[in-house]
């Protein structure tokens, strides 16, 4: 579960900003609270909410936001493993401005997994991890497991670890590269106590920078389970698709089934690429009046209800499990209320058993009001004067709640920011 990530000098942000997933205290009355909030298992029952919308104009920086959760998430999953000595790190700091063209970025989360809370961060250039850090909360009281500092005069690392943090440390720090994190070094070399830090990152924290390039591979394998393919079809026939069943078959690749017009040296390429490879065969079945079954390959259906499918499994297998599922522009492909509806899936309590979360960015405003989200889960990004994007929450602005203060009319009349300024051509 996350409970906030901060980021500083990633793209276009430049200043550091703070993103919250705690239930605001501000928010004194029961606002969707049955619905859209949930208290944690650690020591604190920490309050969070299940979702959170980011709303901002095009090239304000909302995707640069999703960015740095995924730049987080890689660099911890394969930065010991997928770099060489001298590689480069994908870190790319705030370029307008000779302060922090060659600082370092920032990220650090706070999250809690298996009931435990962390609080893991680093700092790092292309060149170099800079920093690092974490301190774990098992008992309330905070522990700082480990701290690594680079100094720019002696160009060597200060390490420091705590009793807390068992293992054999010394061998973990040798083996540290300049351009590799500690924690996943350590845990490649089996350090069992970090495991469950870098795990929530492996398998916790799952960020889509582009849903549009999704499609049936991330579902269909989910499907050959009888249960859970019962599942998505619950939640397309949910989604008034007129879908009966789905018929799944898995079956070798056969290159006889290429297009003629293929280049042959083509063919044999791409024979020898997946030759082994299982393909599955994915159609839907539809009931017509009469009771009859007619099917359809996937591809002939119409584009929404291949992306509806495609993120099915994913979706399900993120609420079944607990996960945070971070989409950048939800909106895309989907109509309104398909996206509404895919809103309310983390805020039924009956669906959401585990506590799953949901982050995203959007232009869609029509579920931009106080019957869909409480005012701490609507957050803006706005691009400031040099470029810089700045993120902030709603309850900044302290919109009414009594009368359900009409936030798509105020957001869209620049109420709130975070809207393009636009200036009339040739004028």
């Amino acid at each position: 579960m996350l409970i906030e990530f901060i980021v500083k000098n990633f793209r276009s942000i430049k200043e550091e900003q703070i993103f919250s997933m705690v239930k605001a205290s501000k928010i004194k009355d029961d606002e969707l609270e049955a619905s859209n909030t949930f208290k944690t298992n650690d020591q604190n029952n920490t309050e969070l909410l299940a979702s959170a919308v980011i709303y901002g104009a095009n090239a304000s920086g909302k995707s640069n936001f999703v960015n740095a959760l995924r730049c987080m998430n890689t660099i911890v999953k394969h930065s010991s493993t997928s770099l060489q000595e001298g590689d480069s790190l994908p870190v790319e700091p705030f370029l307008f401005d000779e302060s922090t063209s060659e600082a370092p970025s920032e990220f650090e989360a706070v999250f809690i997994y298996d009931d435990i809370k962390y609080q893991y961060g680093f700092s790092a250039t292309q060149a170099r991890v800079h920093d690092e850090w974490l301190i774990a909360f098992p008992k309330q009281r905070p522990q700082k497991w480990f701290s690594r500092v680079f100094d720019e005069e002696t160009q060597e690392y200060d390490y420091k670890f705590s009793d807390n943090l068992l293992g054999n440390k010394q061998i973990w720090h040798n083996a540290t590269r300049d351009n590799a994190l500690f924690l996943s070094t350590a845990v490649q070399l089996n350090s069992e106590q970090l495991k469950p830090v870098f795990n929530w990152f492996r398998h916790v924290l799952q960020p889509v920078i582009n849903f549009d390039n999704w499609g049936p591979r991330y579902t269909g394998p989910f499907c050959l389970d009888d249960g859970f393919k019962r599942r998505v079809i619950d939640l397309l026939q949910a989604a008034d698709l007129n879908i009966h069943d789905l018929a799944i078959e898995s079956k070798k690749f056969d290159s006889s089934l290429l297009p003629d017009e293929l280049p042959q040296e083509i063919k044999e390429k791409i024979h020898q690429e997946m030759k082994d490879e299982e393909i599955l065969d994915i159609r839907t079945v539809h009931k017509t009046q009469s009771g009859k079954l007619v099917t359809l390959d996937l591809e002939e259906e119409s584009d929404g209800t291949q992306k509806l499918f495609s993120i099915a499994g994913p979706l399900l297998d993120v609420l079944e499990k607990g996960y945070i599922l971070v989409i950048d522009e939800l909106h895309n492909s989907f109509h309104p209320k398909m996206v509404e509806g895919i809103i309310r899936l983390f805020h039924n309590k009956e669906v959401n058993k585990h506590n799953a979360q949901l982050i995203f960015s959007t232009h869609e405003t029509s579920v931009l009001n106080q019957h869909v989200f409480r005012r701490d889960q609507i957050w803006f990004c706005e691009k400031e004067k040099f470029g810089e994007t700045s993120i902030y929450p709603l309850t900044d602005f302290s919109p009414r709640k009594a009368d359900r203060e009409n936030l798509e009319a105020g957001y869209l009349s620049g109420k709130y920011g975070a809207v393009p300024f636009i200036t009339s051509l040739g004028g």
